[in-house]
């Protein structure tokens, strides 16, 4: 099963014998130099827009809850500085559909120091001065008149007609409902004076909370995560150091025995699966007869608290399935792959020892986890001082019918405008924060050259990493008497080269992919807002579209590897460099299919060990599930919380780890593809891979097929 034959040139002409090529050039320029001119504009109109936002946002608009006035709740330096939480004075109004339209309720809402503790109106209160200075922390902050008639004060709005018992949700003053025998009860009533002479059920408070609670489930939900972050976060920190020790132990030995540590790996990942699919059936046998047990995933819903569904029988055999569909499908494939995965060895063991003569290249993953961090970081602060950098806006709420409802208006100006005069019940609150300048009306464009410039800075930093590594090994590979023929600092040398020569050809490979990927974020949004809509040769279409661009971004960044490698090579530009790497992976595909691929299936059963092994670690601890240390594990709201952190963490190390392995491979798979189309293993022109992987590579089901092309 040789290389394939290319009679007809269709796929280049391979490379000919040259006895001056001994591995990356250094005699090389700067290549794609516009594209290179294109990122530094790019770059400096994203720190020109970070500054914008920087300037007009303030995200204590999403941290702080905000009053009928705009005025933050709990915030230090202001008159609000003592009252965190915000308190409605009739939530029950909150139930109309303007809280929907626009997110804010049509009554008004004041900065309060401690959320109400009982049942209580102005009408009784009035009468009795120890409640009357309890009421008054209730009303507006200018309320001063205690002599005033309550009619009055209730017509000015200046106090609420009623309190009731209420707790501080995401710092919102809500009733404090609880259920009794089915019975929804508030403060253990089931009804309460409206303040206006009339008894009214508690279920109207609910629904007005529900409503107003609308846009706080999911910060409630946030903060709780964040709780249980602030009581597990070192915990997190240990899983993560022991996958990553984990990790470094793996590599290492993989260096020294490469061959017992694939097929070790290939045992391991078969029985932790094994026991996970175990495991899973001992927990769906243990629920058998038991209450509850037996609802369906469907019919229960989405719950927040996902331990609700390892209650169930059906999550459970979902997840034995799965975990047996998984399990069949790596058998099958070490079955049919039994061949390869010797051929494959010899090239991870060749990888070894790279990775072994450049050990820094184990090291350089934190330099491309640091500038991921970076980007990361700037994108996400301004997109959040972006999404806050909108003004107050006011309107018109009332409660009777009104011409100037919904309309714009300023509460300074309010007082004296024909609206109070033409519609008595009318109140100028605060709506949400917008505008109607220019800066704001481009906002969305902003947010979307946020996201652009993520995902192209994003690609660039991979992009550099990648090209650092190949040129790092390439010289490994090149050199004829290794180690002794490589430079002193391979890795430095190439780090240097690429940022030196090629910034330009990174920008360009970058470019194209975080083009692709931002379409795919507008076909996901576009999906999203289609869900609701009938038509369903539209979603048909869309579907088609996200599965083609879908391939598209996965074939780019396959191409813009291999085109990375070359440009460490050659030092040509990005699309000669993408045009020759395809060319010499199409004249060698029997080679891609057999090897490549085998070996990332290898180093994708690696990464699989190490998480699942940590993953079921940490399902152990933070479920309480090892006596040894049953009491040291925290209290958690949701303990998927820290096990997916630690499961996600676990793999981005891993991953950082293998990467090196996977860009060694590929490299060092491609100078094999070359070296064998220039040298023909003779004395005059030696092949300069070494002689453990041209003993294996050589013979039976990779032998090179003779092309009188390539000998010169």
């Amino acid at each position: 099963m040789g290389g394939r034959k290319d009679p007809d040139g269709s796929y280049g002409t391979p490379q000919k014998y040259d006895p001056k090529f001994k591995g990356p050039i250094y005699d090389r320029g700067c290549t794609d130099v516009a594209c290179c001119i294109l990122l530094v504009l790019a770059i400096v109109g994203y720190v020109v827009v970070g500054i914008v936002a920087w300037t007009h946002g303030d995200p204590r608009k999403v941290i702080y809850p905000t009053d009928s006035r705009g005025q933050f709740c709990g915030h230090q330096g202001t008159a609000n500085e003592g009252k965190p939480f915000l308190f409605y004075f009739d939530i029950v109004k909150c139930a109309s559909p303007l809280v929907l339209l626009e997110f804010q309720c049509p009554t008004t809402q004041i900065c309060v120091s401690q959320c109400p503790d009982r049942f209580m109106t102005y009408l009784n209160a009035y009468s009795v001065p120890a409640n009357l200075q309890y009421y008054r922390q209730f009303c507006v902050p200018e309320f001063g008149d205690v002599s005033k008639a309550p009619i009055e004060v209730l017509r000015d709005k200046e106090c609420p007609a009623m309190l009731f018992p209420s707790t501080p949700l995401a710092r919102r003053c809500l009733p404090a409902i609880q259920a009794k025998k089915g019975v929804i009860m508030v403060g253990n009533e089931t009804t309460y004076d409206d303040g206006h002479g009339n008894r009214r059920n508690v279920t109207e408070l609910l629904e007005g909370a529900r409503k107003a609670n609308v846009v706080l489930e999911m910060r409630q939900l946030a903060m709780k995560i964040f709780e249980d972050y602030t009581v597990s976060w070192y915990w997190i920190i240990i899983g993560l150091v022991i996958a990553m020790v984990a990790s470094l132990i793996f590599i290492v030995l993989l260096r020294f025995l490469a061959g017992i540590m694939v097929w070790v790996m290939i045992v391991l990942v078969i029985l932790v699966l094994g026991y996970g699919i175990f495991h899973c059936y001992m927990e769906y046998a243990k629920l058998k007869g038991e209450a509850g047990s037996d609802v369906s995933l469907t019919d229960l819903g989405f719950q927040t608290d996902l331990r609700v569904y390892l209650h169930l029988r059906q999550t459970w055999l979902a997840f034995m399935i799965i975990l047996c569909v998984v399990e069949v499908i790596i058998i099958l494939l070490l079955i049919f792959l039994r061949k390869r995965i010797l051929i494959a060895i010899a090239l991870i063991k060749e990888a070894s020892r790279a990775v072994g003569h450049i050990m820094m290249s184990l090291l350089f993953p934190l330099c491309t986890f640091f500038l991921l961090c970076l980007c990361i970081a700037y994108w996400a602060s301004t997109a959040v001082f972006l999404s806050t950098s909108n003004e107050a806006v006011y309107k018109v709420f009332n409660e009777s019918a009104c011409q100037f409802s919904g309309q714009t208006c300023s509460p300074e100006k309010f007082n004296t405008s024909n609206v109070t005069k033409l519609c008595p019940d009318a109140q100028c609150l605060f709506a949400f924060y917008g505008g109607e300048t220019a800066y704001h009306k481009y906002l969305i464009v902003l947010q979307f050259f946020n996201v652009f410039m993520f995902f192209w800075l994003v690609n660039f930093v991979i992009a550099l990493g990648q090209v650092t590594l190949a040129g790092a090994f390439a010289s490994y590979y090149w050199a004829f008497k290794k180690p002794d023929d490589m430079p002193a600092f391979p890795l430095f040398s190439a780090f240097g080269r690429a940022l030196r020569y090629h910034t330009g050809s990174l920008a360009f490979g970058s470019l194209i992919l975080a083009i692709v990927q931002v379409i795919r974020v507008i076909l996901e949004y576009l999906d999203h807002r289609l869900k609701a809509a009938d038509n369903k040769f539209a979603k048909f279409l869309l579907s088609c579209l996200k599965c083609c661009f879908w391939c598209l971004e996965k074939f780019i960044k396959f191409l813009n590897r291999n085109a990375y490698i070359m440009i460490a090579v050659y030092g040509t530009n990005f699309c000669t460099s993408a045009r020759n790497a395809f060319f010499l992976l199409m004249r060698n595909i029997i080679r891609v299919a057999v090897l490549d691929k085998v070996t990332d299936f290898l180093f994708f059963l690696g990464k699989l060990l190490i998480v699942g092994s940590v993953g079921i670690l940490a399902f152990f601890f933070f479920t309480h599930r090892i006596k040894l240390v049953e009491d040291t594990a925290p209290s958690l709201n949701y303990y998927w919380v820290p096990i997916l952190t630690v499961i996600v963490g676990s793999y981005l190390i891993a991953h950082g780890f293998f990467s090196v392995y996977g860009m060694c491979v590929d490299t060092l798979f491609l100078c094999f593809c070359e070296d064998l189309e220039r040298n023909d293993g003779s004395p005059e022109r030696p092949y300069y891979m070494s002689p453990e992987l041209s003993a294996i590579l050589l013979k039976g089901t990779l032998e090179p097929s003779k092309n009188t092309d390539s000998q010169g």
